[in-house]
């Protein structure tokens, strides 16, 4: 991975990774770690990653507007974490230049591939939350969302 790349990613995540091997599996989609065994993708963080962000965005939609009901909140919170969403925020953090990607889903466009980059975003999410737990992952989703 390219140190540059990373440290500026880092700065605009507003965090700095202790473990390199966890930000390298966050960036390891499956395509790559199929061409590349025992390389371990990034399936697993994301799912925690997923988990992470929906907890924090529920923590702070329920916080902001404490009376809105469900049926409110809801769709408020699924605008947030969605696709689209991530992956803009990961366009923004420039995460396709550093995927670790196979050679088809490279050719294919895969570093600008909305689902990819929302994984990759979410993997981010989950390698924080491991390595900082909640509160780590609630300023970096703060940060993205401005709020």
């Amino acid at each position: 991975m390219d140190p540059a790349r990373v440290a500026e990613l880092e700065r605009r995540l507003g965090y700095h990774f202790l473990d390199v091997s966890a930000l390298e599996q966050a960036l390891t989609h499956a395509s790559y770690a199929n061409e590349h065994p025992p390389e371990a993708d990034h399936e697993p963080l994301a799912l925690l990653g997923d988990a992470a962000l929906a907890l924090v965005v529920t923590d702070h939609l329920t916080a902001a507007d404490p009376t809105a009901s469900v049926g409110v909140l809801t769709p408020r919170r699924a605008e947030l974490v969605a696709g689209a969403r991530l992956a803009r925020w990961a366009a923004d953090l420039e995460i396709g230049a550093l995927l670790r990607l196979g050679r088809g889903e490279d050719q294919s466009g895969g570093r600008a591939r909305e689902s990819i980059l929302a994984t990759a975003l979410e993997a981010l999410l989950g390698a924080i939350y491991r390595e900082a737990g909640l509160g780590a992952v609630r300023a970096v989703v703060g940060r993205l969302a401005a709020w």
